[in-house]
């Protein structure tokens, strides 16, 4: 199973991408359970304001340490520390200038990447899941044009160490990324469109999660076995054309809700 090959580096950075809905922070919380079950230091936290992981947990497992970051928040606090510091020194005009530049979308992204900048050093040393928000790819579009790293650079200066959050995710040996969706076909397009964009980016996915299969769940009712046949294809075309590795977790008769349960699914 993935977990397996996740835990061989028994390190690193493991990111859970696609779009709301299709269970990101469930796959992320499985993914941190099983990892801390197996006696892994991990640190499990979430970008997505739409996450409940304390819910999701319900319970406790020794050495897994759960974190929210909070994206207003962190954003807000990001444009006073810079207006304080790059603009201390202008003029009003230049000071409503570099206002207007932390109006723009990249902004944000900056901000949580700062905010969540710990949690990924930390992957060096043990494991960090992050589920990330159903927008994360903005991130990733406006690296790809290069905007992201001239924001960067001029809010920041030029510093020859830093690394962003691009260089992180370019690079496999740090970083994992799962897409998850489901085996319908408006989700498995959209991670598909997804999987462009970070290729674009220079980022492969490292493997695709099917969630909530209704083919893996091997049911006996002839009605469910015709609805499970239908994901078939779609199951095989992501496998054969799209997924380096791929997860199937089976349609549960129960809502995949503590530590027990994640496990199961992650198993």
């Amino acid at each position: 199973v993935l977990v397996d090959q996740i835990e061989q580096d028994e390190h690193g950075l493991v990111l859970c991408m696609g779009k709301g809905g299709v269970g990101k922070t469930t796959v992320a919380a499985a993914i941190a359970v099983s990892l801390a079950r197996r006696g892994h230091a991990v640190h499990l936290t979430t970008t997505d304001p739409a996450a409940h992981l304390e819910e999701t947990l319900h319970g406790t497992v020794e050495g897994l340490r759960v974190s929210r970051i909070d994206p207003v928040q962190a954003t807000q606090e990001y444009r006073d520390r810079i207006i304080a510091t790059k603009g201390k020194n202008l003029d009003d005009v230049g000071r409503a200038n570099l206002a207007e530049d932390l109006l723009s979308p990249c902004t944000e992204e900056v901000a949580v990447f700062h905010q969540s900048s710990k949690a990924v050093s930390e992957s060096r040393r043990q494991f960090v899941v992050i589920d990330t928000a159903p927008t994360g790819h903005t991130l990733l579009l406006l690296d790809a044009a290069g905007s992201y790293h001239r924001d960067v650079m001029r809010q920041m200066g030029d510093t020859a160490h830093l690394t962003t959050p691009l260089m992180r995710l370019q690079d496999p040996q740090q970083t994992k990324i799962i897409l998850v969706t489901l085996a319908e076909p408006t989700p498995v397009a959209e991670a598909r469109n997804l999987q462009a964009d970070l290729e674009r980016a220079g980022i492969r996915p490292w493997a695709w999660v099917i969630n909530n299969s209704l083919a893996a769940a091997k049911p006996s009712s002839p009605f469910l076995v015709t609805r499970a046949r239908r994901e078939l294809p779609l199951i095989d075309d992501v496998a054969g054309h799209y997924a380096q590795r791929i997860a199937l977790t089976p349609l549960l008769k129960d809502d995949p809700v503590g530590v027990d349960l994640l496990a199961e699914m992650a198993g």
